[in-house]
């Protein structure tokens, strides 16, 4: 579409009688560079650790410990993030993400000691904790309903591209000598620095500033986006629904809103505990207990893996408007399950070579990030009313990162205590769990405005 500033008049000027699909896609991929920097700040310790665990001489749970610590960071930013939010905007959320991001960069790539670095990786978890909620909850705030689950769904491959990235910074700064891990946090101040540069660009959502009685701004953005007759008729309806919400975070225990708040926590759980963070941040070790000759060998097969990703990102951004967000959560984790049972087979049948184990995860991680990691934050950014969407995203937030850190800092001792195998089966029969769960209980929101959908939960 052309943009421009004829058509209606608003108290603040004239709108735009034509939106622009250029500055709707242009605000979504900046809002999703904070994607970008959640995946470059998860994968990062997968290549780190393995030689952060020679330096420091790491006890298997101090292992965990060192990856994970960063997890309670996240708890910690999604706490305080749905209340910064609510009352000072999406927008400065992002802003404030973007600074830690920063300034934690550098701080955990000059540690003296392994307590210095936990410090540091704490507060890079709470840029992260910031950044997994906002940015999928600002991209459903100002993207039209037909396509809002295509834009939601960018954020989760600006993830798993922050992911590739750094799987490559990583690989090419294998060889470099002690200092490479040094190096590979280091890594992300760059785009950590732009990210908040582009932020400064652009708006805020058109629902938050409708919920402050600034309707002339919301309007205006929303008329940028999709024109005035769209801004018009999505005000009106917008209005009307905040005039209907209390605001207070008790609305979410009332009967309608509680069934949502639980599908957002349950899901959030399922995300976490069919076992995906075992390989984000362990690629490399789980290749190199599989039997890869070396360090090289593992983190260019982890490379793979990253590309595998993206490619299924890419689908699940084609495909998430038309098959809907219940058939690619169910498709998800039902191949999730498949897989992981076999990976499990490849550790405990003798002999297995090593490339089974890497097909395996392949298969694994496509289904993921084609149904079940996609599929969640574009469910969870709709389900919530405007005026509490950040605290309910943060009570949902949190969930998936304690469930997160669980996950994450069990995995080497599961894997001592009861072996490569059981531990892989135990999240296969999570799977099946959580199938059941989408089957029975998770709605269909697919071409429903967030007006629309919050009306379900009042039938």
């Amino acid at each position: 579409m052309a943009s421009g500033m004829t058509g209606s008049e608003t108290g603040t000027g004239r709108l735009s009688e034509r939106g622009s699909s250029l500055y709707m896609y242009v605000i979504t991929f900046v809002a999703a560079v904070g994607g970008l920097m959640f995946g470059y700040d998860t994968a990062v310790i997968s290549g780190a650790i393995v030689f952060m665990k020679e330096q420091f001489a790491l006890s298997p749970l101090m292992e965990g410990w060192a990856v994970s610590c960063a997890l309670i960071g996240c708890i910690a930013g999604v706490s305080f993030a749905g209340t910064l939010s609510d009352r000072f905007g999406r927008k400065r959320g992002l802003l404030l993400a973007a600074m830690v991001f920063t300034i934690s960069a550098v701080g955990t790539a000059i540690p003296r000691t392994i307590t210095e670095f936990i410090i540091a990786r704490f507060f890079s978890g709470a840029a992260v904790g910031l950044a997994s909620m906002l940015s999928p909850v600002y991209i459903a705030e100002i993207s039209p309903a037909p396509i809002r689950g295509r834009l939601v769904a960018i954020n989760q491959l600006a993830i798993i591209f922050g992911m590739l990235v750094t799987y490559v910074v990583n690989w090419m700064l294998v060889d470099i000598g002690p200092t490479n891990w040094q190096w590979m946090f280091a890594s992300a101040s760059f785009p950590s620095a732009i990210f908040f540069i582009a932020l400064l660009f652009i708006p805020e959502t058109p629902r938050w500033l409708a919920k402050q009685g600034r309707y002339d701004e919301g309007e205006a953005v929303l008329a940028r986006i999709g024109g005035a007759g769209h801004a018009v008729e999505e005000m009106r309806s917008i209005r009307e629904t905040i005039f209907q919400e209390s605001g207070r975070i008790s609305q979410l225990f009332q009967p309608g809103l509680r069934t949502a708040l639980v599908i957002g926590v349950v899901l959030a759980v399922f995300t976490q505990v069919t076992g995906i963070n075992t390989i984000l941040y362990y690629t490399p070790k789980v290749f190199i207990m599989a039997g890869l000759a070396d360090a090289g060998s593992a983190f260019s097969a982890t490379i793979v893996v990253g590309v595998v990703d993206v490619l299924f990102s890419i689908l699940a951004v084609m495909y998430i408007d038309r098959l809907g967000r219940k058939g690619l959560l169910s498709i998800a984790v039902s191949g999730m399950g498949l897989f992981l049972f076999l990976l499990g087979l490849t550790f405990f049948v003798p002999g297995v070579p090593p490339v089974f184990t890497v097909i395996t995860v392949l298969f694994y991680v496509a289904f993921f990030m084609l149904g079940l990691g996609p599929g969640f934050w574009v469910l969870v950014s709709e389900i919530f009313p405007t005026r509490i969407r950040g605290r309910a995203m943060s009570i949902v937030t949190v969930v998936l990162w304690s469930a997160t850190f669980l996950v994450s800092v069990t995995f080497p001792s599961l894997v001592e205590t009861i072996g490569e195998a059981a531990t892989f089966w135990l999240y296969a029969s999570m799977c099946i769990l959580a199938l059941i769960f989408i089957r029975k209980v998770v709605p269909e929101t697919k071409g429903k405005t967030l007006e629309e959908i919050e009306l379900l939960w009042n039938m």
